[in-house]
């Protein structure tokens, strides 16, 4: 096991910035998730980590050594840092078993047979995997293919998981299955883990923090509960939560209300004193309200339903007040076209600098 730290890393191609300046520390038996849409630089982040790209500027240290350091021109190879890489595509030798394609690594390094055969069992037990060993790839499901992805990568007892998406080639019954035993697997081994995705929920449900990254840049990195909590911005608020959160510009009064042109909401006295300290009174922010934080059925807002997503369990309702649309969530039976009552959370709001984006509370 070992800690992994990034200093002020850059990856640039040709004219393209694809990282940004990445200053991370990943704790030594963490569970990181590394989160974001396409293209925002978590993959080549990833990459950087393992060996197969060089940063551009900034330093990679691994444990106490320092792998990767643009400016001094040291490069360690990937064979040299003692991690493991899982792929999104499996990556397995089509004409090689289950038994031989977890057992390659070993054999790389010219392991005793006795000791490649104790690992390969052990890991295959751990599995679920004990009863396919003989089999090839062809013969096994999506889950089964993945489970010996993974058993390649723990049978080496590297430092480091590197984990590029592994889960999102299976389906979603199976991907749901698939996050709780890695999650598992994970506790159970207690490796440092780097796990990229752009599955939110993913990330809510397996990291121990989440970096959350935008275009090269890192957003914010914290806990599951911090991130969906505390967003440091309306990119992180609008990228963590199912469906996600409601943005609405309003202007800000000398009264303590918020003006949004069809109706008001009355700011909170510490809410207030916050955005007076900001010196935006009588300036436009952006609102933010989570959709489960959207009290339907009581409160004095009036607005009439237009579409209802129905989710089985509970219902997305788009709410029309005025030329405002708000989404809310909630399991009362409601039908499209009805005028309901409802209210917003005061205690659960989010206020963004207009300009900057950033959250001010």
């Amino acid at each position: 096991m070992a800690s992994v730290k990034l200093e002020g890393v850059w990856k640039i191609f040709g004219g393209f910035v694809a990282v940004r300046d990445l200053s991370l520390e990943v704790g030594d038996g963490e569970f990181l998730v590394l989160l974001g849409p396409s293209g925002c630089g978590k993959t080549t982040t990833l990459r950087m980590i393992a060996g197969l790209e060089e940063p551009s500027r900034g330093r990679i240290i691994i444990g106490d050594k320092v792998v990767a350091d643009a400016e001094r021109g040291v490069f360690v190879p990937p064979k040299e840092r003692d991690v493991a890489m899982v792929f999104q595509s499996y990556a397995l030798y089509p004409h090689m078993s289950v038994y031989d394609n977890i057992a390659f690594p070993l054999k790389l390094r010219k392991l005793p047979k006795q000791e490649i055969d104790k690992r390969v069992r052990e890991v295959a037990e751990m599995l679920g995997l004990t009863e396919l060993l003989n089999r090839k790839p062809r013969e096994l499901s999506g889950g089964q293919r993945q489970r010996v992805a993974l058993g390649r990568a723990i049978v080496r007892r590297p430092k480091v998981f590197l984990m590029d998406e592994p889960l999102s080639n299976l389906d979603a019954k199976l991907r749901v299955k698939m996050r709780a035993e890695l999650k598992k697997l994970q506790r159970q081994l207690g490796v440092t883990t780097i796990y990229v995705t752009h599955d939110q929920v993913e990330a809510m449900t397996m990291g121990d923090r989440i970096a959350v990254m935008n275009k090269g840049i890192l957003q914010q990195v914290g806990t599951p509960e911090e991130v969906y909590e505390k967003p440091k911005n309306t990119f992180v608020a609008g990228f963590i939560g199912t469906p996600p959160m409601n943005f609405i510009e309003g202007t800000v009064r000398e009264d303590g209300f918020i003006d949004f042109g069809e109706f008001k909401l009355k700011l909170l006295p510490d809410q207030f004193e916050v955005l007076q300290e900001a010196n935006i009174v009588e300036k436009t922010i952006i609102f933010g309200i989570r959709p489960e934080d959207v009290i339907v059925g009581e409160g004095d807002l009036r607005g009439i339903v237009e579409i209802i997503e129905n989710l089985g369990s509970e219902r997305i309702l788009h709410i029309k007040i005025g030329n405002v649309t708000i989404k809310a969530k909630t399991n009362k039976n409601i039908k499209e076209g009805e005028k309901i009552k409802f209210k917003i959370n005061m205690q659960k709001v989010h206020i963004f600098n207009k300009q900057t984006t950033e959250a001010i509370i």
